[in-house]
């Protein structure tokens, strides 16, 4: 399978309502796609969201990056997927976002050329069917979060993200306790994830002030730069604290697991493909870290069909899996995710298994 053409779009969608995070509201999916096509006429489709505080990429950004690589990729052999990134890395440093979008759209080109789905390229199936992390976090109050949370619980979700670090430590730990008693005990995930919004002292004082309530992960209590601090956080209470935006690289999990945090969340435009994550979703597992799959708010469902590939394969799925296109007031898929009782199946079909409608791509792409 030769490359012959890379194509980088623009697009913006917007979201059903504002997702209100500690530095930032997000109110559309700002993303690349890449429209990748074999010297046999297969297209392959990839995604990656923008996310200035996280990796540092706007959209013009990731769309330059994509369009400085596409001459420098096209003529080579696709079928070495690994092989064609490092390649890649010669002509561009960083750029961890734009480079998964084309390791995603490689994956579902060389599926479909192989007639193989991308989680078989990926070491294997272990599981069809993924627990969904379902986000909660309105933006307005306490209230408004509790029937949130007890509307998705009632369509089936068993697991919770309560999005905190937006205010006061001492407010969001009690609007905290208010949905997790709301959701009541049962056979529930319950977390929380401050997207770096507290201070060492202020990340402490919230999980003091959570008293007994069993999260099952307190994610970026602190800034990413801040080890010392996180693991600080760590050792001042027994709920398990997650990394997020502090994770970039293996070297990443490896400093975390030292400073005692217990997992983290694993995403394509942090770590660079699929393959990446699959990678560092192995090392959790022999550093006994826990494991969260997400997409980055907001990605279509063609990034959260490859993603159900990612999720069917790597070893565990200790945290569930965290999609966000069912946030967006439109897809770009023509058959929509397989999403039942709070679960999503894995995609199926070859590549990644998503049917892109390329008329949707057109009506939602923007000029960059």
């Amino acid at each position: 399978m030769k490359i012959r053409k890379i194509e980088a779009i623009g697009i913006s969608i917007p979201m059903v309502k504002p997702l209100k995070m500690s530095f930032e509201e997000v109110r559309a999916a700002n993303n690349v796609l890449v429209r990748l096509e074999t010297d046999g006429g297969v297209v392959g489709w990839g995604e990656a969201g923008s996310a200035p505080t996280m990796t540092g990429e706007t959209l013009q950004g990731m769309v330059a990056a994509v369009r400085h690589l596409a001459p420098r990729l096209e003529g080579r052999d696709g079928d070495d997927i690994a092989a064609v990134m490092e390649h890649a890395g010669h002509y561009l440093y960083g750029n961890a976002g734009a480079k998964s979008a084309i390791e995603m759209a490689l994956h579902d080109a060389l599926g479909k050329t192989v007639g193989k789905p991308a989680c078989e390229l990926l070491g294997g199936k272990r599981r069809e069917r993924m627990p969904l992390l379902r986000l909660i976090g309105t933006g307005k109050g306490t209230a408004a979060d509790v029937e949130e949370a007890l509307k998705t619980r009632a369509e089936g979700y068993v697991a919770f993200k309560v999005k905190v670090g937006v205010g006061d430590p001492l407010d969001d730990a009690a609007r905290n306790r208010e949905v997790c008693k709301a959701l009541g005990n049962g056979n529930l995930l319950v977390c929380s994830d401050a997207n770096q919004g507290f201070t060492v002292d202020q990340a402490i004082a919230y999980v003091r002030a959570l008293g007994d309530i069993p999260l099952a992960f307190f994610e970026q209590p602190v800034p990413a730069g801040d080890l010392d601090g996180i693991g600080r956080v760590a050792k001042a209470t027994s709920i398990p604290i997650a990394a997020d935006e502090g994770l970039h690289s293996l070297d990443d999990l490896k400093r975390h697991h030292e400073v005692g945090i217990a997992g983290g969340s694993l995403k394509t435009i942090k770590l660079g493909g699929m393959q990446a994550v699959v990678a560092a979703a192995q090392l959790c597992e022999r550093l006994g870290m826990k494991v969260n799959l997400a997409c980055k708010m907001a990605e279509t469902g063609i990034a959260a069909s490859a993603m159900t590939h990612i999720a069917a394969a790597v070893p565990a799925l200790d945290w569930a899996l965290s999609l966000s296109s069912t946030y967006l007031t439109d897809d770009l898929i023509k058959r929509p995710l397989d999403l039942s009782a709070g679960h999503v199946a894995l995609t199926p079909g070859p590549g990644i298994g998503a049917e892109v409608d390329e008329a949707k791509v057109r009506r939602y792409a923007r000029e960059v």
